[in-house]
């Protein structure tokens, strides 16, 4: 029996982070896991910018409430959970997550958390498991499962790789560049044939 991993930003959903930075007028929290392979990095950046401008989670959640999946991403969602199972795994947030899931009918999705200050503010973020994405991968290996996976980003890469066959979602020129040897699916039919083959 074999399950999919998917990915969810920039493969069901557009970037929350670049919503938010369009949002808010701030154009620092557009970059995303895709300009920065470090993820700490990348957050430790977002937290000071949020702080900066003064950003708190309902502004964040005001922004993602006006965001819908990718066009065909819930089309694509019915038609995998009638052949297969599936999970989704994300460096996103709970937090930030509920909308959008919702609209792709509330598949699993293992994601991470944040600390919340009493006025809004975003204090931290909580990984759920270090390297998550790889480490869900290898348990669902150790209980029997053939595991097939999708991403886009940096933050994907150690998913993909582990995944008995794994493939870039619509990934940006560099990373294709940096992986030759990683297949790439550029819209949801070759993304269904290549999870389900």
């Amino acid at each position: 029996m074999h399950l999919a991993c998917l990915d969810v930003e920039g493969v069901l959903v557009p970037e929350i982070w670049q919503n938010v930075a369009l949002r808010t007028g701030v154009e620092e929290l557009q970059l995303t896991t895709r300009d920065v392979p470090d993820y700490h990095e990348l957050m430790q950046r977002r937290l000071g910018i949020l702080d900066e401008h003064g950003i708190t989670l309902a502004d964040i959640q005001a922004a993602i409430a006006t965001m819908e999946p990718l066009p065909g991403a819930a089309a694509f969602i019915d038609r995998l959970r009638q052949t297969m199972p599936f999970i989704l795994l994300s460096d996103t947030f709970e937090e930030f997550a509920a909308p959008l899931m919702k609209q792709l009918g509330y598949p699993t999705l293992f994601c991470n958390s944040l600390g919340v200050a009493p006025d809004g503010r975003i204090t931290t973020y909580r990984l759920r498991q270090e390297n998550g994405k790889f480490h869900a991968v290898t348990a669902l290996h150790s209980i029997g499962y053939t595991v097939y996976a999708a991403g886009d980003s940096y933050n994907d890469l150690a998913m993909i790789r582990e995944a008995d066959r794994g493939a870039f979602f619509t990934p940006p020129p560099s990373i294709v560049k940096e992986n030759p040897d990683l297949p790439v699916c550029s819209d949801y039919a070759e993304l269904y044939a290549f999870l389900t083959a």
